[in-house]
């Protein structure tokens, strides 16, 4: 099947997409985005957090097709490069990246919590990422990074 979607703020298209097919495959086999990573494709890390239609989603549990006519952001629309969205820039001031691969999914997760709460405390931003996992890390340059998104944001 084909589907038609926006991603990032740009209509895309993807052809030969199965029907059981995740979105997460989709965008990063299919449509050339891998920031979004693949790690337990059961919803449980956090890692393939994407935005769709404004809600944050576990993009290893939507079938690709439910996204056809949809609006996807995953990471890189946040920012790339040179122009970092502040929540990234956080994430790499405060070495919240160790090895990398929860980071898109940490980044989406904290750009959600700020959206919606400017000025969280440290417990509303340990439950607005409790569906995250870090394997590396013991979550303290995290919560320090989101700190600091949260500050540049004022």
């Amino acid at each position: 099947m084909k589907i038609e979607l926006t991603i990032n703020g740009e209509r895309r298209e993807a052809d030969d997409v199965w029907a059981g097919e995740s979105l997460l495959y989709a965008l990063r086999e299919r449509l050339g985005l891998p920031g979004s990573k693949n790690a337990c494709e059961q919803g449980e890390c956090g890692s393939c957090t994407v935005y769709l239609d404004g809600t944050p989603v576990c993009s290893c549990l939507v079938a690709a097709g439910q996204a056809h006519g949809r609006e996807v952001t995953t990471v890189e629309g946040l920012g790339s490069g040179e122009d970092l969205h502040p929540v990234q820039q956080a994430f790499v001031e405060r070495g919240a990246v160790q090895c990398g691969f929860c980071t898109p999914g940490l980044i989406v997760s904290t750009h959600d919590l700020l959206q919606r709460n400017p000025h969280p405390s440290d417990p509303e931003i340990r439950e607005a990422l409790a569906g995250n996992l870090c394997r590396c890390t013991g979550y303290e340059k995290i919560m320090d990074a989101v700190r600091t998104a949260a500050e540049a944001a004022e």
